[in-house]
């Protein structure tokens, strides 16, 4: 039954725009254009959102204006006339659903790289390296100000034209805001020094986007009104800019944010991770909202629902952010009106999504598969023409995922867990206390599980002849894997696993080695767990740089950790072989790149990591009594048609298996695998 007094659900009234509910989806780029076009993969995940009751969702993060702001992340590019029509279908899509659509359009200044898209020299208003890029922006002349500043309305009237509801400009570490801080602005011009002059740039951008769209289309900006930084834009002048934009009159709304981005640790204060604080800037949000007595949004780990009720109910925002939460479940809205909000699915703050997206990938969302895929999995499961009986193996991400998959579409389901408990590997990642949040992947599942009626056997160690005795239509088998130890020269008896120390079953000793060639976060979460026990740790890797499974917004609570526990990082390294001295360990290190270059460690406890074991027993005894042999058409598959072929007709099951008992890979491969296969089944 739907609530009608829930504040979320009341309307906001925005200029002539009414937005149909407090919920709006922030902007941030999901790297899904291609050739800077919004085409269907990005049309799609944005309809979604639209499908599942949205507001308001912001495009783009951001949609460059000009030529000499490449795209660094995907970013769309407003520049081009082109991108009217594919911006149009994706408005007219979202409308038919009572959505809002706007975009952020920006300038990226010194936030890219020069050898992207034309190769044009970046700029910036004043010549001051920018780390993340590494890079040297070139100083901005008064010809690139004229020009930028046409770039901006030119690209505002192509949005007006696409039948957007309005643009927002992006002001936090990009060009516009670049004028605003005194870390970024040393000029002595006519846009430098007082606060009115480092406002001059982005009053002209306002102003001539204004008389390129007239008075009536909705313009707002997303700032930061605090850079948080001792040689930044102070919270004084920040808030002092948004008053002045809220009384220009050429401002629509305020999109606050706090902190500054120029490298990856300060990111992360601006966008939390997981085992960060929730939502860390939204009462600042609300005291920009109740100084300026204007219309402000925000977004910053928002992710639960009670959360974005308290920022409107206690008049701290107009409109709420839930951008990484819409990723996990963009059916956020559609579950709360019909009092289902224990079915959304939770966003546990892996921050999978962007970490893929600054490395060069597409935004995937750790434990919704779906997402970013709309074209060619449905986010809900639709209900098979046959119901069959269905065994699953395995109760980790993969089996969890696979049967909660099987029993929306209706079939049978038993799942046999040989432990006690559900959660596989998730269950040491939780052993490291910054990380407990990932229990969400599992406990989502059981409550789902629990409502579909599926019975989980706990303790249950399911042989060929038991799950033959079922006589099963379908088995999957997601039984994952072990740990395994590198290969050593000698010394692998030595050693112990991340997997140890991680479940507890053995204590840290130091001085601890840990040797790392998976470059994923079960090396780091051990070695996390070693420091904060207050030994000494040396983490060693073959790698150019520690963990290259991880991007740099996870990367950051480890180096933070290894920085203030004194922890060395041995890159370029690799572990040859282990021997015992005396009451300790004597670990030899050796160079792929120079054969003759060894050296020894003196150490208590020697800890490896080398991904996962594959646990594929069951499955090979199986494989040749099912139906399909174990063989899979992938182009069938890849191609959404049924991909098991009749290599057994005699047979009465089919049979795949799924996750790490396919090979060692992550929860977002193991949950795909189980969402792409039984949703055909």
């Amino acid at each position: 039954m739907t609530n009608t007094k829930d504040p979320l659900l009341q309307p906001f009234r925005l200029k002539h725009l009414t937005l149909k509910n407090r919920i709006m989806s922030t902007a941030h780029e999901p790297a899904y254009s291609e050739g800077g076009m919004p085409t269907d993969r990005y049309r799609l995940y944005h309809v979604e959102k639209a499908k599942g009751g949205i507001a308001l969702t912001m495009t783009a993060g951001s949609a460059s204006v000009s030529r000499d702001s490449p795209p660094a992340f995907g970013n769309l590019l407003a520049w081009k006339d082109e991108i009217v029509p594919h911006l149009k279908r994706l408005a007219d899509d979202c409308h038919g659903y009572g959505t809002a659509v706007m975009i952020q359009l920006t300038h990226l200044g010194r936030r890219t790289n020069w050898n992207k898209g034309d190769w044009l020299p970046v700029l910036a208003p004043s010549p001051i390296r920018e780390p993340a890029h590494r890079h040297f922006p070139k100083e901005i002349e008064d010809w690139d100000i004229e020009r930028i500043v046409a770039d901006y309305a030119s690209a505002a009237h192509r949005m007006q034209e696409a039948g957007l509801d309005g643009i927002e400009f992006e002001a936090y570490g990009h060009l516009m805001d670049s004028f605003w801080s005194p870390a970024t602005n040393r000029r002595e011009d006519d846009f430098g020094g007082s606060l009115e002059n480092r406002m001059r740039f982005s009053n002209m951008v306002v102003d001539a986007v204004r008389k390129a769209v007239g008075p009536d289309f909705i313009v707002g900006i997303r700032m930061v009104a605090d850079e948080d930084w001792d040689r930044g834009l102070s919270r004084e002048e920040g808030v002092e800019i948004a008053r002045r934009f809220a009384a220009s009159g050429k401002i629509d709304f305020l999109n606050i944010i706090r902190g500054h981005i120029d490298h990856d640790a300060a990111l992360n204060d601006v966008i939390p991770i997981q085992g960060m604080a929730a939502s860390p800037h939204l009462d600042f949000a609300g005291e920009v909202r109740a100084a300026t007595k204007f219309p402000v949004f925000h977004a910053a780990r928002i992710a639960d629902v009670a959360t974005a009720r308290h920022a409107i109910t206690e008049g701290k925002l107009d409109m709420v952010g839930m951008t990484r939460a819409h990723i996990a479940d963009p059916h956020i809205v559609r579950k709360i009106i019909a009092g289902r909000e224990q079915q959304i699915r939770p966003c546990v703050g892996a921050t999978y999504c962007l970490d893929r997206i600054y490395e060069g990938g597409e935004a995937l969302c750790i434990h919704n598969a779906a997402t970013g895929r709309e074209g060619l999995i449905a986010h809900e499961i639709a209900r098979a023409e046959k119901p069959r009986k269905a065994v699953v193996i395995g109760a980790g991400p993969a089996g969890l995922e696979a049967a909660r998959v099987l029993a929306e579409r209706g079939h049978s389901v038993e799942l046999f867990e040989a432990t006690g408990k559900a959660g596989g590997q998730v269950n040491l990642m939780i052993r490291n206390p910054r990380r407990k949040e990932m229990i969400g992947i599992v406990d989502w599942r059981l409550a789902e599980l629990e409502r579909l009626g599926v019975p989980i056997h706990y303790d249950t160690y399911a042989g060929p002849e038991d799950v033959l005795a079922l006589s099963p239509d379908l088995v999957v088998v997601a039984t994952g894997g072990f740990a395994q130890s590198p290969e050593l020269e000698s010394g692998e008896d030595l050693v112990v696993s991340s997997w140890d120390i991680l479940a507890g079953a053995v204590k840290p000793e130091g001085p601890v080695l840990l040797f790392d060639d998976n470059g994923g976060h079960q090396g780091m979460s051990a070695a996390e767990v070693i420091a904060n026990a207050g030994l000494d740790l040396e983490v060693v890797s073959p790698e150019r740089f520690f963990a290259p499974e991880m991007g740099g917004m996870n990367h950051v609570p480890y180096a933070t950790l290894f920085a203030e526990r004194g922890v060395r990082v041995t890159i370029n390294t690799r572990l040859k072989s282990v021997r015992r001295e005396g009451n300790g360990l004597v670990a030899t290190l050796g160079s792929d790149f120079s054969k003759g270059t060894m050296e020894e460690r003196r150490v208590a406890q020697v800890v490896v990591e080398h991904g996962t074991a594959v646990n594929a027993d069951l499955y090979f005894e199986l494989k040749p009594h099912s139906r399909n042999v174990g063989s899979v058409d992938y182009p069938a598959l890849v191609a959404r048609r049924h991909p098991l072929p009749k290599r057994n007709p005699e047979s009465g099951f089919d049979l795949i298996r799924i996750g790490d008992a396919i090979e060692s890979r992550n929860i977002h491969a193991s949950i795909y695998d189980a969402l792409r296969y039984c949703s055909l089944l």
